[in-house]
């Protein structure tokens, strides 16, 4: 007799046709809202009305329901990103100056938008170099098309009408999901299922498409663009892709297909696939084959990461079980109950999400100026201000948002009665000493900072500049700074031996 484990059950996961289509409700505004739904008063009734509309809390208390608003218009704000983007796209094919920029990158500035002759206002254009009259651009959207391997207008056009389909797919998908064929709750809280799938699908499946494009297309396309080949001389991007004996003209080791990979002579790939480090020192960029390489590399650990969670098959963790195994000498039950806050209150798991996506995007934002991922990011100086002010705009909105969300947890969701001696109670427990340590920081912080100038005024005030705090007398020198960027500034003697001179004066270029 074999003694097998029962197979697993699928569960159906969705419910068919919950909610029936109708457009009726647009002829109610308000009909989410018992009091906005009786209709005017004053004019705050038109605030509540936009205010309230993805309160979805407000609406119902059923968490099945505001889980699939929640998902349905997630669809819709792809959507939106989708038509963004699909914008962007068409005014650098329809407006721009992309062509003579990706022939002359240092001379020329990027532009796609003219402003036209109506009362004068074209007096806005400036000349941006090459003959070409327009508004500088700083979102950096050229750099990025030049090291995706785009080289003409029409691969720009062909992207924007392939993103307004995709756009109107998320929006077929949001209706789809909400009306027929909404998921239940217990698929919104699988959350092993969840983690392999975003794991392993998105960001492995995704890095390692994007790395294959990379080798396949942006790379030969680049190498051709900084030999200074015209870019309508360059072959199309799918020919590097059905053609390997083109991309074995620049890279031999194409030649021998994938046999180094399962002979394991892996070093036979290093011609695309680098680990220089520091930045290319013709276009100021990071190297695009170590962005090649990165990407190749983060994709099989995040295909291997998708295998960790237990889901239908009885191997792998439990993310339960691994929340409540930590458990510190000074920490209590420590995370004990974290899974069951994360998996019903979406406001608390929306609040981490935002914290980590803030501080993340913080991060960026100082990477991005001091490692320019895109070629000839590093000499457009407007848009290296601009790309680290929006970062930090963004990152700071997110944080802003984040403990936004985490208070509405705290006052709709928390239940003090059913949480003991857990990581969140024994901070709640002990938060009057964390909030008077951090208000001493603060004042610490802001009466050295201010004590900085008035030294400065008072030294100045009384003729002994060589005491002031400045460049020319005490000097406060960022010193892992500079530590960097020497090392940027060597870097080339061993990166690129070729190569005459950096292009940014920050590594020690001339230009």
């Amino acid at each position: 007799m074999i003694i097998r484990s029962p197979e697993p059950e699928v569960k159906i996961l969705v419910d068919r046709d919950p909610v029936k289509t109708s457009f009726e409700e647009w002829a109610r505004p308000g009909h989410f809202s018992r009091t906005i739904a009786k209709g005017p008063d004053t004019t705050t009734w038109i605030w509540n009305l936009h205010a309230d509309a993805h309160d979805f809390d407000s609406h119902t208390s059923d968490l099945e329901e505001i889980s699939r608003k929640v998902f349905s218009a997630h669809f819709g704000q792809l959507s939106i990103i989708f038509l963004w983007l699909s914008g962007m796209y068409f005014h650098g094919a329809r407006f721009s100056n992309y062509e003579a920029w990706l022939s002359d990158p240092t001379h020329i500035g990027p532009s796609a938008q003219v402003v036209w002759p109506i009362v004068g206002q074209e007096i806005l254009n400036g000349d941006v170099g090459g003959g070409f009259r327009g508004i500088q651009i700083t979102s950096g959207f050229f750099q990025i098309w030049r090291a995706s391997g785009i080289t003409s207008e029409l691969q720009l056009y062909c992207t924007a009408i392939g993103a307004l389909i995709f756009a109107a797919l998320m929006l077929f998908a949001g209706w789809f999901h909400y009306h027929k064929a909404a998921p239940k709750l217990a698929w919104f809280q699988d959350v092993e299922s969840m983690l392999n799938h975003h794991l392993a699908g998105l960001l492995g499946l995704g890095s390692l498409s994007w790395a294959g494009h990379q080798v396949h297309v942006s790379l030969p396309i680049n190498q051709f663009l900084n030999a200074g080949v015209d870019p309508k001389e360059i072959p199309l991007p799918h020919e590097f892709i059905l053609n390997r004996d083109l991309l074995a003209q620049l890279y031999p080791s194409f030649a021998e297909g994938a046999t180094p990979f399962f002979t394991l002579n892996w070093s036979k790939y290093t011609e695309f696939l680098t680990f220089r480090g520091g930045l290319d020192p013709v276009t100021g960029g990071l190297w695009l084959t170590d962005i090649a390489h990165h990407h190749l590399a983060i994709a099989i650990l995040f295909l291997i990461a998708g295998h960790m969670y237990r889901t239908n098959w009885g191997i792998g963790h439990g993310l339960k079980d691994i929340l409540e195994a930590h458990k510190g000498p000074f920490t209590g039950q420590g995370h004990k109950g974290l899974y069951e806050i994360l998996t019903t209150s979406w406001h608390a798991q929306l609040s981490l999400n935002l914290a980590m996506l803030g501080s993340l995007t913080i991060v960026v934002a100082h990477h991005m100026y001091s490692m320019p991922p895109y070629p000839y990011l590093a000499t457009d100086y407007g848009t290296q201000l601009s790309l680290f002010t929006h970062h930090m705009w963004i990152g700071g909105f997110l944080i802003v948002g984040a403990a936004a969300h985490a208070a509405i947890f705290m006052v709709r969701d928390y239940d003090p009665t059913i949480r003991y001696n857990d990581l969140l109670d024994r901070v709640l427990r002990h938060r009057d000493a964390i909030i008077s340590h951090l208000n001493w920081v603060c004042i610490f912080l802001g009466f050295h900072s201010f004590g900085l100038y008035i030294h400065n005024d008072t030294m100045s005030a009384l003729g002994r500049p060589q005491d002031m705090f400045s460049d020319t007398a005490i000097q406060l020198q960022p010193v892992f700074a500079q530590w960097i960027q020497n090392t940027h500034a060597l870097a080339p003697g061993a990166t690129a031996p070729g190569a005459t001179t950096g292009t940014s004066l920050t590594w020690g270029g001339v230009i």
